[in-house]
């Protein structure tokens, strides 16, 4: 990948949940005095994912002059970074981000492609046509809102089954993997904001050993 801006990590503790986008998207075609943009947005989950994407789109567009891009990842510590790809400094990225940030999203990639058409934008117009191509990719993108999960193993004897049911029932626990047996075992994803409450329950039932994952 680029050499790019890498700020540190950011980390928030209060909201137990965010915003991110459901599948890919491409902007319409944006004009400014002869060069054309093109922009992308992406749901992602690792750099890996970020490179591989960006990547593709290089060779799609192989013939374009620069390949702007900002990405943030991370539901409570956040990573994030932005490249303006040969273009004057802050031109490019940083107008990039800032619409992922101004729609409160994060686990995205959104990229800018830039033909050259032979006309200087200089930095307003630079950011200008940056800004609107991400708002355009963004804009056609269909943005949900997930909840942060906390999760968990509960390890019980299956006598003690129609106490641990009781409050997956009750807090309506997602279970992501059980084992039935004389010990039985639950895989479970618990809301942030519930988890605190939820473990006090089991807690209080003596009978259940939980581990967090």
């Amino acid at each position: 990948m680029p050499k790019a801006q890498s700020p540190k990590p950011k980390t928030h503790n209060m909201k137990d949940t965010y915003k991110t986008i459901t599948q890919a998207s491409e902007a319409s075609l944006y004009k400014e005095k002869g060069s054309k943009f093109y922009g992308f947005a992406i749901p992602v989950l690792t750099e890996k994912e970020i490179t591989e994407s960006i990547e593709k789109i290089k060779k799609k567009h192989h013939k374009a002059r620069h390949w702007c891009y900002a990405w943030q990842l991370g539901t409570e510590t956040i990573s994030f970074r932005v490249n303006d790809d040969g273009e004057p400094s802050n031109s490019a990225g940083q107008p990039v981000y800032g619409q992922i940030q101004s729609k409160e999203l994060t686990n995205v990639l959104v990229v800018v492609v830039r033909y050259f058409g032979g006309v200087k934008l200089g930095v307003g117009g630079l950011v200008r046509a940056y800004k609107t191509t991400a708002q355009l990719a963004l804009e056609s993108s269909k943005i949900v809102t997930r909840t942060i999960d906390k999760h968990y193993q509960l390890v019980f004897e299956y006598r003690d089954m129609n106490k641990v049911q009781r409050v997956i029932k009750k807090y309506d626990i997602n279970i992501t993997a059980q084992e039935l047996e004389y010990k039985c075992k639950y895989d479970i994803r618990i809301r942030k904001g519930k988890a605190d409450e939820i473990i006090s329950v089991y807690e209080e039932l003596r009978c259940v050993a939980i581990t967090k994952f």
